[in-house]
């Protein structure tokens, strides 16, 4: 017999009471991991938080580790949602450099304003199997390949290497917003961060002045 993944959840919810179990599960999750931080964060005060048995909890996740991936796979379902519509909007209708990196940051702040002790926990904290890094990668390559066609379509971008310069572009902006988010400065507004990071890179793809308009 196959032994499961133990990241894995042990069984799949094909019944609308078995989605629900396994839906207050991951909320009561979300939550305990947000309050209590990854160590602390036991099965038994998510079984309890969700209103269910520690048993239960067991026949669909084999341990919290599990529970922590399914919440990161919502995340990054959720970031698909506001990106890809996001990206296609910028492909089809371009608008000027600055106001698509504004709208850029803008989206992945958004994303990951919600909870910000909750995503401490899930990219600092939690385990990243294969399969997710891997789901992260094509997202990762899916934004770049998009802001890549998006840049090569503007004549103020000057930048040798349209791709290699969108790669970039989107890891500031992810790390820039992890960091606004996963740890704030008090003295510096999230705001001024953004405005100067969008400053930042209008600078290094067109290699002059940013438009001020």
């Amino acid at each position: 017999m196959t032994r499961a993944h133990p990241l894995q959840p042990r069984r799949r919810p094909v019944q609308e009471r078995s989605t629900a179990t396994v839906e207050a599960i991951v909320q009561a999750a979300a939550q305990v991991f947000a309050r209590h931080g990854y160590a602390a964060g036991t099965t038994n005060r998510i079984a309890e938080r969700a209103g269910v048995s520690i048993g239960t909890l067991y026949q669909y996740f084999p341990n919290k580790d599990a529970i922590l991936v399914a919440l990161t796979e919502r995340h990054v379902q959720e970031g698909e949602s506001i990106l890809v519509p996001l990206l296609e909007e910028l492909a089809e209708r371009p608008p000027a450099l600055r106001d698509a990196l504004e709208r850029v940051l803008r989206a992945l702040l958004e994303l990951h304003a919600d909870q910000p002790a909750l995503h401490r926990v899930l990219f600092e904290e939690a385990p990243r199997p294969p399969e997710l890094r891997d789901r992260l990668e094509r997202l990762f390559d899916l934004a770049s390949t998009a802001l890549a066609g998006y840049l090569a379509s503007l004549p103020d971008v000057t930048v040798a290497d349209v791709r290699l310069a969108a790669q970039l572009v989107v890891q500031t902006v992810e790390a820039i917003t992890h960091g606004l988010v996963i740890h704030p400065r008090a003295q510096i507004s999230a705001e001024a961060y953004a405005s100067e990071t969008v400053t930042m890179l209008e600078r290094y793809l067109t290699g002059g002045a940013p438009d001020r308009g």
